[in-house]
């Protein structure tokens, strides 16, 4: 079998699924549940510095956006750090590791930006030989209005000045999670490296809204007729976590720098995906919220499977292997041309793709023939788009087929070659192109 092991930063674990800062890490109880179910390793919830309790409501603390089938797309939170007292989460952290030596305690630590409050802390988490620390500078409700995650995570030179105290106070590896809330997260990441930080772990939630009652009109969750921004999760939210992650991945002042990927990791294939582009190891929440610890079960089988059936041996051997085929637009081959093609034996006549072409795409696709309803792709009118095969409810009736080098393209007329040097730059419109015969 393919080994899943890893070793990141020095923190080693039997597989890369690890449980992300949040509610089901809250606890011993959780934190030894996961690991007997097989997760290889944990973030404790983000503890913050002693002091008078963190409060949370305790009316409803989450939103929904779910699917036709009532599946769980996406989670807003309105939940704080945690909320249980710091002597006692610290002691549960010091038993749990000490039971479970072969896996990866990470502890998460959200404390005001001031030096003195990180090294008091730093101190005490040090005591319970846990195996690293994470810098919460994500969260961006409740917390970030009082100065701190998001707050932190959005200036870049807050980061490098925390992850440098940091790393001046403590023998941890220092992994600072950052903000999806941001214009561009190279610049946090950057800053990280810049402090000595170990890695970053991304994406965090992202500020949102999810719903509003419209009987009470007040956003959901609602606290007695009131609502918040919070963080939002989930699947939906995997295609910015991998942006993300590949931006970080394949930016020159960051290239190399360890990232755990976070983001709406549900299945073997989702961790693939952020592993492909750079990660070590990969954090779940919503989906062991929703599904329960075991869930991982099938993401250690699926990965497993599909690494032995590729001949991949390693993790080492998939991880940053997709992330040199991330490039520019100016960059993509213009001369590269595909067609649709439809399987009339697949095809059960719903019309849907002939719909979406002709409303809102380029008409390229009949919807009879001899007078029976009947659909085919027009080469001559096909750009290539593929949204006929992403509105096809038929898994592989509708495929796209590259033309070979050297052929006609009916809608241009133009020979399609193999060529990638089809781009000028011009002084007035650098992203002008000029297409190659």
């Amino acid at each position: 079998m393919a080994d899943l092991s890893t070793n990141f930063v020095g923190i080693k674990s039997p597989n890369p699924f690890w449980l992300a800062s949040a509610p089901p890490t809250d606890k011993a109880y959780n934190v030894v549940r996961a690991f007997k179910a097989g997760w290889g390793g944990v973030v404790w919830k983000t503890l913050g510095e002693a002091g008078p309790p963190v409060v949370n409501v305790s009316g409803p603390r989450y939103g929904a956006i779910w699917g036709a089938d009532r599946r769980l797309l996406g989670l807003n939170n309105i939940e704080l750090i945690t909320d249980r007292d710091l002597e006692i989460n610290l002691q549960e952290i010091k038993q749990v590791k000490r039971d479970w030596p072969d896996r990866a305690m990470i502890v998460s630590l959200m404390v005001p930006c001031q030096e003195e409050s990180w090294k008091a802390i730093l101190k005490r988490v040090e005591e319970t030989e846990a195996d690293g620390i994470e810098l919460n500078f994500g969260c961006p409700h409740g917390m970030s209005e009082r100065g701190m995650g998001a707050a932190v995570g959005q200036v870049p030179e807050y980061i490098e000045m925390v992850a440098r105290w940091c790393k001046q106070n403590t023998r941890m590896p220092v992994i600072v999670k950052l903000t999806p809330n941001i214009t561009d997260i190279r610049y946090p990441a950057r800053a990280a490296k810049k402090g000595g930080a170990d890695a970053v772990s991304l994406i965090n939630t992202i500020s949102s809204i999810t719903s509003v009652n419209l009987d009470t009109f007040s956003p959901e969750p609602s606290i007695d007729g009131k609502g918040s921004h919070g963080g939002y999760c989930g699947p939906a939210v995997k295609p910015i976590a991998l942006n993300m992650v590949a931006e970080i991945a394949r930016d020159a002042e960051t290239k190399g720098l360890p990232i755990s990927g976070i983001g709406g990791v549900t299945t073997w294939r989702d961790a693939a995906e952020f592993i492909a582009l750079g990660c070590g190891t990969v954090q779940v929440c919503t989906a062991a919220m929703t599904y329960g610890f075991k869930v991982v079960q099938e993401m250690i089988d699926g990965l497993s499977e599909w690494m032995d059936r590729k001949g991949h041996r390693t993790l080492a051997e998939v991880q940053g292997r997709a992330s040199g085929n991330v490039t520019d637009w100016q960059y993509l081959n213009l001369n590269y041309v595909t067609k649709a093609h439809i399987d009339q034996d697949l095809c059960i006549k719903c019309g849907r793709c002939h719909i979406a072409c002709e409303d809102t795409s380029h008409q390229a696709i009949t919807a009879e023939k001899g007078g029976v309803r009947h659909f085919e792709v027009k080469d001559e009118e096909c750009v290539g788009c593929n949204l006929c095969v992403n509105v096809c409810p038929v898994e592989n009736c509708i495929t796209m087929r590259p033309m070979k080098v050297g052929s006609v393209d009916p809608r241009t007329g133009r020979k399609v070659t193999g060529d990638y040097g089809n781009w000028t730059t011009h002084p007035n419109n650098p992203m002008t192109c000029t297409a190659a015969e």
